[in-house]
């Protein structure tokens, strides 16, 4: 089975006989107390827009949403309904409070309806994703930034989740005291086993969240793995580059074949979201075939109705997804249905 439900990266981000290298050459019997502002460093690097004391780490992006729930002021934290699940779950075991809003129908959310939520909730801290997951949306520049002076005006924090942003390209927003930049390695950098995610502010806000830090937040193998990512920019940037293209054959195989039976919403992620009558259709029968996409579950998971999305794959798993889909597309000859 083809799995394409998890948004992860289908090919390893280093060759096995680099990575054997690595681990052999790993202090990883001793603490790592070096190799975290190392990797810090080469992550700033990296992006050339950063400073090390912008930057903190965790054990995944997961870890960080939980240690913002602890650390953010006290007060409510609003999210976007659908956006990504572990807000509300992490939102839960730390008993902060939690409000959403509501996507419209077409799974959107008008700047002024987002707006009036914040006047009318005075969150703590707002945080969602861009691009959105799991439409696949990129919320330009000017959404975002009366964002941030909406939540600077109430004295709250705005958290931008990036999961995704290395497919796209990245809002310019310059970092404020109440502006924090969630990413992860997980996604474009391939390495979600290893769980590394990072969070970018102000060297004051960044401070505030190293507060409660753990003395050794990651492991030795993991900061090794990742320093070698972000120390080797050329052989990175190409890994990225290719999942960029798999990301484009994706789209542009579900736009040729499934488009005309479903909706097709536009992605600047490492994903495809699909929605109508024929989207979990095709969803069972790709299933069949051996690729397992992202369902969802109507009762828990009401805005999604009807919804199904796909995650990249290799070229040769693409290349038999394609031709799957074809065959199934050509049984169909359906009007466009949405």
């Amino acid at each position: 089975m083809i799995r394409m439900n998890k948004n992860e990266s289908p090919i390893k981000p280093i060759d096995d006989k680099t990575l054997t290298q690595i681990i052999l050459s790993s202090e990883y019997h001793q603490y790592p107390d070096e190799q975290y502002d190392r990797f810090r460093r080469a992550y700033a690097q990296y992006y050339d827009n950063l400073e090390v004391d912008q930057i903190c780490c965790g054990n995944g992006s997961d870890e960080l949403i939980q240690k913002l729930m602890f650390q953010m002021p006290e007060g409510p934290c609003l999210t976007l309904n659908p956006d990504f699940f572990m807000y509300q779950d992490y939102a839960n075991q730390t008993k902060r409070q939690i409000y959403f809003i509501d996507a419209t129908d077409e799974l959107t959310f008008p700047i002024d309806k987002v707006l009036a939520a914040i006047d009318q909730i005075q969150p703590s801290f707002f945080i969602f994703s861009n691009p959105h997951n799991p439409t696949g949306h990129r919320f330009d520049e000017r959404y975002i930034q009366a964002l941030a002076d909406k939540m600077q005006a109430i004295k709250g924090y705005l958290v931008i989740d990036e999961a995704y942003v290395d497919f796209t390209t990245p809002v310019q927003l310059p970092l404020q005291d109440h502006i924090i930049v969630m990413r992860t390695l997980s996604k474009a950098f391939a390495i979600a086993g290893l769980r590394l995610g990072l969070l970018l502010s102000t060297e004051q806000t960044i401070k505030m969240m190293r507060e409660i830090e753990h003395p050794y937040p990651l492991s030795t193998l993991t900061l090794d793995i990742a320093i070698h990512l972000f120390e080797h920019q050329d052989d990175t940037k190409k890994h990225v580059a290719y999942q960029r293209h798999l990301s484009h054959r994706l789209k542009t195989i579900m736009n040729t074949y499934a488009r005309k039976h479903m909706t097709v919403f536009p992605s600047e992620t490492n994903f495809v979201l699909t929605r109508g009558n024929q989207a979990v259709a095709l969803g069972q029968f790709l299933e069949e075939k051996g690729f397992i996409p992202r369902f969802y579950d109507p009762k828990t998971e009401a805005p999604m109705t009807q919804c199904v999305r796909y995650s990249i794959a290799t070229d040769e798993e693409l290349d038999a997804f394609e031709k799957a889909i074809k065959e199934w597309s050509e049984k169909h000859g359906l009007s466009n249905q949405s």
